[in-house]
Protein backbone atom coordinates (compact mmCIF):
# COMPACT_ATOMS: atom_id res chain seq x y z
CA UNK A 1 0.00 0.00 0.00
CA UNK A 2 2.72 2.39 -0.21
CA UNK A 3 2.62 4.69 -2.81
CA UNK A 4 5.62 5.50 -4.82
CA UNK A 5 6.19 8.78 -6.10
CA UNK A 6 4.03 9.82 -9.30
CA UNK A 7 1.09 8.36 -8.53
CA UNK A 8 -0.25 11.51 -6.57
CA UNK A 9 -0.74 14.97 -8.12
CA UNK A 10 1.59 17.63 -6.48
CA UNK A 11 -1.90 19.01 -5.22
CA UNK A 12 -2.73 15.79 -3.47
CA UNK A 13 0.80 15.10 -2.22
CA UNK A 14 1.78 18.33 -1.10
CA UNK A 15 -1.43 18.38 0.77
CA UNK A 16 -1.07 15.12 2.44
CA UNK A 17 2.54 15.92 3.33
CA UNK A 18 1.20 19.28 4.85
CA UNK A 19 -1.32 17.76 7.19
CA UNK A 20 1.08 14.90 8.15
CA UNK A 21 3.84 17.70 8.85
CA UNK A 22 1.33 19.79 11.11
CA UNK A 23 0.48 16.50 13.31
CA UNK A 24 3.72 15.54 13.80
CA UNK A 25 5.19 18.87 14.40
CA UNK A 26 2.01 19.47 16.97
CA UNK A 27 2.48 15.83 18.23
CA UNK A 28 6.42 16.63 19.62
CA UNK A 29 5.35 18.74 21.78
CA UNK A 30 2.93 17.44 23.46
CA UNK A 31 4.99 14.38 23.49
CA UNK A 32 7.87 16.03 24.72
CA UNK A 33 7.10 17.74 27.77
CA UNK A 34 5.92 13.77 29.13
CA UNK A 35 8.85 11.76 27.83
CA UNK A 36 11.10 9.99 30.24
CA UNK A 37 14.16 7.70 29.61
CA UNK A 38 11.90 4.56 30.25
CA UNK A 39 9.12 5.57 27.46
CA UNK A 40 11.77 6.83 25.09
CA UNK A 41 13.08 3.13 25.55
CA UNK A 42 10.02 1.41 24.96
CA UNK A 43 9.23 3.64 21.90
CA UNK A 44 12.50 2.83 20.66
CA UNK A 45 11.98 -0.98 20.61
CA UNK A 46 8.29 -0.97 19.36
CA UNK A 47 9.96 1.13 17.02
CA UNK A 48 12.17 -1.86 15.83
CA UNK A 49 9.76 -4.68 16.12
CA UNK A 50 7.00 -3.02 13.97
CA UNK A 51 10.02 -1.73 11.22
CA UNK A 52 11.26 -5.88 11.16
CA UNK A 53 7.66 -6.96 10.84
CA UNK A 54 6.95 -4.71 8.57
CA UNK A 55 9.70 -6.45 6.21
CA UNK A 56 7.64 -10.08 6.63
CA UNK A 57 4.96 -10.68 4.20
CA UNK A 58 1.81 -12.93 4.46
CA UNK A 59 0.25 -14.30 1.53
CA UNK A 60 -3.26 -13.52 1.24
CA UNK A 61 -4.41 -15.24 -1.87
CA UNK A 62 -4.54 -14.13 -5.81
CA UNK A 63 -0.55 -13.83 -6.02
CA UNK A 64 -1.02 -11.08 -3.72
CA UNK A 65 0.58 -10.55 0.38
CA UNK A 66 0.27 -8.52 2.66
CA UNK A 67 2.23 -6.93 5.79
CA UNK A 68 2.07 -5.93 9.11
CA UNK A 69 1.39 -1.70 9.87
CA UNK A 70 1.46 -1.71 13.10
CA UNK A 71 -0.14 1.57 13.89
CA UNK A 72 -2.97 0.58 15.88
CA UNK A 73 -0.54 -1.71 18.28
CA UNK A 74 1.71 1.04 18.57
CA UNK A 75 -0.99 3.61 19.47
CA UNK A 76 -2.68 0.59 21.65
CA UNK A 77 0.65 0.50 23.42
CA UNK A 78 2.25 3.81 23.76
CA UNK A 79 -0.74 6.37 23.28
CA UNK A 80 -1.46 8.30 20.02
CA UNK A 81 0.98 10.96 20.38
CA UNK A 82 4.48 8.69 20.81
CA UNK A 83 3.04 6.30 18.34
CA UNK A 84 2.62 8.64 15.48
CA UNK A 85 6.12 9.76 16.39
CA UNK A 86 7.41 6.23 15.90
CA UNK A 87 5.49 4.99 13.25
CA UNK A 88 7.25 8.88 11.48
CA UNK A 89 10.49 7.44 11.95
CA UNK A 90 9.77 4.16 10.53
CA UNK A 91 8.27 5.06 7.21
CA UNK A 92 10.91 7.96 7.00
CA UNK A 93 13.60 5.23 7.45
CA UNK A 94 12.19 3.21 5.07
CA UNK A 95 11.49 5.57 2.43
CA UNK A 96 15.48 7.04 2.80
CA UNK A 97 16.98 3.53 2.76
CA UNK A 98 14.71 1.08 1.41
CA UNK A 99 13.08 3.03 -1.03
CA UNK A 100 9.24 1.61 0.09
CA UNK A 101 7.25 4.88 -0.26
CA UNK A 102 8.11 7.39 -2.39
CA UNK A 103 9.63 10.57 -0.70
CA UNK A 104 7.52 13.33 -1.96
CA UNK A 105 4.78 11.07 -0.93
CA UNK A 106 5.67 10.57 2.50
CA UNK A 107 3.29 12.42 4.12
CA UNK A 108 0.19 10.50 2.18
CA UNK A 109 1.82 7.27 3.21
CA UNK A 110 2.18 8.47 6.53
CA UNK A 111 -1.02 9.18 7.16
CA UNK A 112 -2.52 6.62 5.34
CA UNK A 113 -1.24 3.90 6.99
CA UNK A 114 0.44 5.94 10.31
CA UNK A 115 -1.63 8.94 11.59
CA UNK A 116 -4.87 7.18 10.90
CA UNK A 117 -4.30 3.54 12.35
CA UNK A 118 -2.74 5.57 15.45
CA UNK A 119 -5.96 7.45 16.13
CA UNK A 120 -8.00 3.83 16.05
CA UNK A 121 -5.35 2.42 18.24
CA UNK A 122 -5.98 5.26 20.63
CA UNK A 123 -9.86 4.75 20.72
CA UNK A 124 -9.06 1.10 21.22
CA UNK A 125 -6.87 2.05 24.04
CA UNK A 126 -9.56 4.26 25.66
CA UNK A 127 -12.32 1.64 25.45
CA UNK A 128 -9.77 -0.39 27.35
CA UNK A 129 -9.75 1.92 30.16
CA UNK A 130 -13.64 1.66 30.41
CA UNK A 131 -14.16 -1.83 30.07
CA UNK A 132 -12.86 -4.60 32.91
CA UNK A 133 -12.22 -7.14 30.28
CA UNK A 134 -9.50 -8.77 28.03
CA UNK A 135 -11.35 -10.34 25.55
CA UNK A 136 -13.80 -6.59 24.85
CA UNK A 137 -10.05 -5.22 24.32
CA UNK A 138 -8.88 -7.47 22.55
CA UNK A 139 -12.04 -7.27 20.21
CA UNK A 140 -11.52 -3.40 20.23
CA UNK A 141 -8.28 -4.00 19.43
CA UNK A 142 -8.61 -6.06 16.19
CA UNK A 143 -11.41 -4.58 14.85
CA UNK A 144 -9.26 -1.05 15.24
CA UNK A 145 -6.34 -3.10 13.59
CA UNK A 146 -8.76 -4.44 10.22
CA UNK A 147 -10.62 -0.92 10.07
CA UNK A 148 -7.28 0.80 9.67
CA UNK A 149 -5.81 -1.58 7.06
CA UNK A 150 -9.04 -1.05 4.57
CA UNK A 151 -9.54 2.62 6.13
CA UNK A 152 -5.51 2.89 4.99
CA UNK A 153 -6.67 1.10 1.33
CA UNK A 154 -9.76 3.21 0.62
CA UNK A 155 -7.84 6.53 1.42
CA UNK A 156 -4.71 5.30 -0.57
CA UNK A 157 -7.51 4.55 -4.16
CA UNK A 158 -8.95 7.85 -3.30
CA UNK A 159 -5.71 10.08 -3.27
CA UNK A 160 -4.62 7.62 -6.33
CA UNK A 161 -8.23 8.62 -8.64
CA UNK A 162 -8.49 12.44 -7.28
CA UNK A 163 -4.95 12.54 -8.83
CA UNK A 164 -6.24 10.99 -12.10
CA UNK A 165 -3.94 8.15 -12.35
CA UNK A 166 -6.53 5.76 -12.38
CA UNK A 167 -10.30 5.86 -12.32
CA UNK A 168 -11.55 5.19 -8.30
CA UNK A 169 -14.38 2.94 -9.85
CA UNK A 170 -11.83 1.05 -11.23
CA UNK A 171 -9.10 0.71 -8.58
CA UNK A 172 -11.52 1.01 -5.09
CA UNK A 173 -13.18 -2.24 -4.95
CA UNK A 174 -10.38 -4.44 -5.84
CA UNK A 175 -8.25 -2.69 -3.46
CA UNK A 176 -10.62 -3.00 -0.95
CA UNK A 177 -11.61 -6.50 -1.23
CA UNK A 178 -7.74 -7.70 -0.56
CA UNK A 179 -7.10 -5.44 2.12
CA UNK A 180 -10.23 -6.78 4.18
CA UNK A 181 -8.11 -10.12 3.72
CA UNK A 182 -4.56 -8.44 4.62
CA UNK A 183 -7.20 -6.56 7.62
CA UNK A 184 -7.91 -9.98 9.30
CA UNK A 185 -3.95 -10.46 9.48
CA UNK A 186 -3.57 -7.43 11.11
CA UNK A 187 -6.08 -7.94 13.29
CA UNK A 188 -4.75 -11.16 14.45
CA UNK A 189 -0.71 -10.09 14.32
CA UNK A 190 -2.20 -7.08 16.68
CA UNK A 191 -4.12 -9.11 19.22
CA UNK A 192 -1.37 -11.67 19.37
CA UNK A 193 1.34 -9.11 20.31
CA UNK A 194 -0.72 -7.58 22.57
CA UNK A 195 -1.37 -10.79 24.51
CA UNK A 196 2.52 -11.26 23.93
CA UNK A 197 3.45 -8.19 25.53
CA UNK A 198 0.57 -8.23 28.24
CA UNK A 199 1.94 -11.45 29.42
CA UNK A 200 5.58 -9.73 29.97
CA UNK A 201 3.90 -6.59 31.76
CA UNK A 202 4.54 -4.31 28.03
CA UNK A 203 1.16 -3.72 26.88
CA UNK A 204 -0.42 -0.80 27.89
CA UNK A 205 2.46 0.18 30.39
CA UNK A 206 3.17 3.41 28.76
Amino acid sequence: MHIPDGYLSPAVWATLDGISAATVGITVKKVSRDLDSSKVSLMGLMGAFVFAAQMVNFPVGGGTSGHLLGSVLMASLLGVGPAILVMTVVFVVQALLFGDGGLLVLGANLFNMGIVGCLLGGAARGVAGRLNSEILYSLATGAAAWIAVVAGAALTSVEIGLSGHAPLAVILAPMLAVHAVIGVGEALITVAAMKFLSVRGIARAA
